[in-house]
């Protein structure tokens, strides 16, 4: 093998750092400049699976409106906050933008409580956050299934070892306090899961007065808002909601990767009083209470890192929603899908919740066209108006299109944009006689 020498130097080398970022640069470094041969073939290699040539292409991502059900479009300024400078996990900076973050779940949530942080992953991980760490094996869970989220919650739950019991209502639906007054005296579980936003059916599940319920059975109240949080009012603390949690990518407009979620009083007390660890390290909220700061200790210990980026694009997202004001977000969110649904049924399409006031305003569901291929729909739409709507989920599948118009998509320019897409669609794609 040839030596390398250091610096900008002649002797025809090529620089290591200029080859991995394909840049030439007049420029002295201190880098390591190989001189090795320029063509690998000529010397003997340990390497037995060659370079991808699939990464030897520029990768541009294309610009599309999305309008499904999730995740959707990134405002600039969010994009640029998680284009800045990477540091340190443990950095007092990163600290502080955690601090912020806390702070700006607060606010969305609208609850005081102290345990309160931002899972690294998804909604999916929340959710099990939730339940790994609430739920010990052989206790008893209580789920609302209206939609795939309760049967998610079920399965995760199940995995655990706990005894996990449902309640079931057709998709469109939602229970009666009465249902799951009778379901929680019946069963006895620990926790009650119900998702607030059914973003599979398209639901607003009402809140007011199940924490209460919850409570005089001795049970914890688990509330999923991945598709409701600044689109829909939310109350975690008025509303006796003991764990709550949501996304990053559906109002917020951030990109995937990051979940809010909160624990009342109540839920620590369960949560940290376990008689066995819970099943995941990396989800254990004795050790995600210390690294956010929760647990009153004076010393962070390192327990995983960060996505710093995905931090910084939270923090910015939560920041977008404070200046707006909440309220304001559920009012907008309020108005653009009423104006959504009026477009809709003027073209004689029909809405899958039949209830008004329990239409989700985030996503919407619309009957599936008779006649009509739902897939054909929705890839005529990406195709010809580069704009992603997507069908139904769960239970939903085959009978709806679902429309997430969140955050910065929440405008009558979007609904627009939408209501001339599928008009051209059904003009266009095939429909059946039969």
């Amino acid at each position: 093998m040839g030596r390398g020498v250091r610096g900008g130097g002649g002797g025809g080398g090529v620089c290591v750092c200029q080859a991995a970022y394909r840049v030439k640069s007049p420029d002295p470094c201190n880098c390591i400049i190989s001189t090795l041969p320029t063509n690998p073939a000529r010397a003997m290699s340990s390497i037995t699976v060659p370079p991808p040539k699939c990464l030897q292409k520029t990768f541009v991502a294309p610009r599309r409106h999305m309008f499904g059900p999730g995740p959707s479009n990134v405002p600039p300024r969010i994009l640029a906050a998680g284009a800045e400078p990477i540091i340190g996990h443990m950095h007092p900076e990163m600290l502080e933008i955690m601090s912020d973050i806390k702070s700006g779940i607060q606010y969305a949530f609208q609850t005081q409580n102290n345990m309160t942080i931002a899972v690294s992953g998804t909604g999916h991980t929340a959710m099990e956050c939730a339940i790994f760490n609430a739920v010990e094996p052989g206790e008893g869970v209580l789920t609302a299934v209206n939609g795939i989220w309760g049967e998610r919650a079920a399965e995760m739950a199940e995995r655990i070892g706990a005894r996990v019991n449902s309640i079931v209502t057709t998709a469109g639906g939602y229970f009666t306090s009465e249902e799951i007054d009778r379901a929680l005296a019946k069963h006895k579980p620990v926790l009650f899961f119900l998702t607030h936003g059914e973003s599979s059916t398209g639901v607003v599940h009402p809140l007011d007065g199940i924490g209460d319920i919850c409570h005089k059975h001795n049970c914890l109240f688990l509330v999923d808002c991945v598709a409701s949080m600044g689109g829909a009012p939310l109350h975690m603390d008025k509303q006796g909601i003991d764990i709550l949690y949501s996304g990053s990518q559906k109002v917020l407009n951030a990109p995937p990767g990051t979940a809010p979620i909160s624990f009342s009083e109540r839920a620590c007390q369960k949560v940290f009083n376990r008689k066995t660890k819970p099943v995941s390290f990396f989800l254990d909220m004795t050790w995600l209470a210390n690294y956010w700061g929760c647990d009153g200790k004076p010393a962070r210990i390192y327990h995983h890192t960060a996505p710093v980026s995905a931090f910084y694009s939270l923090r910015e997202s939560l920041a977008i929603l404070a200046e707006q004001g909440l309220e304001n977000s559920w009012q907008r969110h309020k108005e653009v899908a009423e104006y959504f649904h009026e477009g809709l049924e003027n073209m004689g399409l029909k809405l899958f919740v039949k209830d008004k006031n329990a239409r989700l305003p985030t996503v919407t569901t619309i009957v599936s066209p008779p006649g009509y291929d739902w897939k054909e729909i929705t890839s005529y739409i990406m195709k010809n108006h580069n704009l992603e709507i997507s069908g139904g989920l769960g239970p939903s599948v085959g009978q709806v299109l679902r429309v997430g118009l969140m955050g910065g998509n929440s405008s009558k320019a979007s609904v627009d944009m939408v209501l001339e897409a599928l008009r051209d669609a059904l003009r266009y794609c095939h429909k059946s006689k039969v």
